[in-house]
């Protein structure tokens, strides 16, 4: 099968879309990438979606027209992917969209009521006339799960390696592992969850420093300027959210713009220059990492293979790098042939395709769900002859 997989991560910064060549089933599942198209997000949008994540700065109409027209901008990313590709739309069997997440709520127990991803994709099947699989973390919640980290279970599909422990952590707006014992293990469960933030803190800061005009700390070069305040990581990383034993998800209705700005308070009463507070934050990002591997994974993996934006980030790559435990080896993912923009992307094609396949897309050691589920909600295409 053909299936193109869209997603949008929390720092909503860009859509990303891959066209995929899907075949056979777990455990010799074949992927091969043939396309990829990255589509940003207008700035305004991206506002918008930073506002619908927040109570204070939301109401139902701005979250119902946003849901529209997030629907429209996916549809967008996948029809020019098509046009960029060598495939036309009538030879794509399945579309697997994820949508952008504005809240995840999780109660006081860790477990999570609900989560809402939203980017109504009955406009993508529409404008593409293809069959679209949507928002696919529901049943999972539904089955008790934690509906996250969503990328684990193809991780598990496609990382494994046969001698090597392995922890694939994800540095987009939050951070999340799976941690991948290797084929020869028959024994040792494997796990996922959220470590924390990875972005999403340093992002707000970086805004709030320079009244809107960047978004993000570039190169990592307003952290390399910077002096770390060590004492203050030490308390930071005293967050309740921390001991929580996994599985557990969190995201921006925790480490929220309001978090952010309190922090950079914070920092200034400490007596720190901006360029402090952000290089104590980025720090604080890298070690949350460290702090969860070392609390909760069985053994320190012999490999970390690390995607996402933060991979773009060398203060943060260069802090997590020296606080891994000796003999723990860091490697981007393009060292296992992926493309580390593109990973969360192939993951929502191969999830749509375990789902046409009626086969479950998650596994309970990783959401904490009941049982595995089959994920997302089917919404048909109009293309004659196509699933």
């Amino acid at each position: 099968m053909r299936v193109i997989g869209l997603i949008s991560g929390t720092s909503a910064d860009a859509i990303e879309a891959v066209l995929c060549r899907i075949e056979g089933a777990p455990p010799h599942l074949e992927v091969e990438v043939l396309g990829a198209h990255t589509l940003p997000f207008p700035r305004q949008l991206q506002q918008r979606v930073h506002d619908a994540a927040t109570v204070e700065r939301s109401d139902v109409q701005a979250i119902a027209l946003l849901d529209a027209d997030l629907g429209e901008l996916f549809a967008t990313a996948a029809q020019e992917l098509i046009d960029t590709s060598s495939e036309s739309a009538e030879h794509i069997d399945l579309i697997g969209c994820h949508g952008q997440t504005i809240w995840h709520a999780v109660r006081e127990d860790g477990s999570v009521a609900s989560t809402l991803q939203i980017g109504k994709c009955a406009f993508v099947a529409e404008r593409t006339g293809i069959t679209t699989v949507s928002d696919l973390r529901s049943r999972d919640v539904a089955a008790g799960g934690q509906g996250a980290p969503i990328v684990a279970y193809v991780d598990w599909l496609m990382l494994r390696h046969a001698r090597s422990y392995r922890a694939v952590q994800n540095l987009g707006g939050i951070g999340n592992v799976a941690y991948l014992p290797p084929l020869a293990d028959q024994t040792t469960a494997p796990l996922a969850f959220d470590t924390g933030p990875a972005n999403v803190l340093i992002d707000v800061i970086v805004t709030l420093l320079s009244e809107g005009r960047r978004s993000f700390d570039q190169d990592g070069a307003i952290a390399a300027r910077g002096t770390i305040d060590e004492a203050w990581i030490e308390q930071l990383l005293s967050h309740p959210y921390y001991a929580l034993r996994p599985p557990k998800t969190t995201g921006r209705e925790l480490y929220s713009p309001a978090m952010g700005a309190e922090l950079l308070t914070q920092g200034r009463e400490r007596g720190l220059g901006d360029d402090d507070v952000v290089a104590t934050i980025t720090a604080y990002s890298a070690d949350s990492v460290v702090d969860q591997f070392a609390r909760f994974l069985p053994r320190p993996p012999d490999e970390v293979i690390v995607a996402g934006g933060g991979t773009r980030n060398p203060t943060l790559m260069g802090r997590l790098a020296d606080r891994l435990p000796s003999g723990t080896v860091l490697l981007p993912l393009e060292d296992v042939g992926y493309a580390s923009h593109q990973k969360e992307a192939i993951a929502m094609a191969v999830l749509a395709y375990e789902t046409w396949h009626g086969r479950p897309g998650t596994l309970p050691a990783f959401t904490g769900a009941r049982h595995g589920v089959i994920m997302g909600s089917i919404t048909p295409g109009r293309l004659t002859g196509r699933p």
